[in-house]
């Protein structure tokens, strides 16, 4: 007489695992849409907030560019004037995820400055990996207008046509003061860097370095339109003011 050994069919258990198998992928696969739809929707979205910034920045860019040209040529003039060197100083700057790029600014410094910075080094006033110093010697008499002012600044629309800037966002490092980030501070390079921003708008140099980064991670994860132009609009009396500004 020949054995047989119960089928699959009629275990019971084994019914038990494939509906319990059939149940899991059902609900995975559930999820796996839901994750897709998600990201879709994410990344229209962050579409959207892109095109969006990239317009107003165009728009503010050209308009201050128009406007504020009579400043930027007397500005010209006047440096010029008080002593040798070029008028514009380019700087290369760290932009979104490490990319370097050559900052415009008006030179508010003799042409020296920059080899200057070590003996300076101990004169330090800011905290963290940047270089703040109130009665900078390096400073030219109309750098220090033109710094008060903010006016230095005004060339850097120009990057802002090049799309290498925002009008708003975290402000643009220098690759040695980046060198000697934390992995915490890396992350304000998240955004594409600003002439202006949340730090410029609560205090500029007055405040310390940890402060000035959780200001500049806050506006990435609160970034639109309305917070870049609620940050347009405060900057104006930050400039007018020039609280924190040397």
């Amino acid at each position: 007489m020949e054995l047989s050994s119960p089928s699959r069919q009629n275990d019971p258990r084994a019914d038990r695992m494939l509906n319990i198998f059939a149940s899991r992928r059902f609900r995975s696969v559930r999820a796996n849409r839901r994750l897709q739809m998600t990201l879709l929707l994410w990344v229209i979205r962050n579409k959207i907030l892109g095109s969006l910034k990239r317009a107003l920045d165009l728009s503010v860019a050209i308009v201050a560019l128009i406007i504020a040209s009579p400043v930027m040529v007397m500005t010209a003039i006047a440096i010029k004037l008080d002593s040798p060197g070029p008028i514009f100083f380019r700087q290369t700057r760290v932009g979104k995820w490490g990319e370097h790029f050559g900052c415009y600014k008006f030179r508010s410094m003799y042409i020296d400055a920059e080899e200057r910075i070590r003996e300076l080094a101990k004169h330090n006033e800011a905290d963290g990996p940047v270089f703040k110093m109130k009665n900078d010697p390096r400073i030219t008499r109309v750098g220090r207008i033109i710094r008060k002012l903010s006016i230095d600044e005004l060339p850097q629309f120009f990057n802002v046509l090049k799309g290498e800037m925002s009008v708003v966002g975290p402000r643009p490092a220098l690759p040695r003061e980046v060198a000697l980030y934390t992995y915490d501070q890396v992350h304000r390079l998240n955004a594409i860097p600003g002439i202006t921003g949340l730090q410029q708008v609560s205090g500029r140099s007055d405040i310390d370095f940890k402060r000035w980064v959780e200001l500049d991670l806050q506006y990435i994860a609160e970034q639109s339109v309305w917070k870049d132009i609620e940050i347009l609009l405060k900057t104006i009396p930050a400039v007018l003011f020039s609280k924190g500004a040397y």
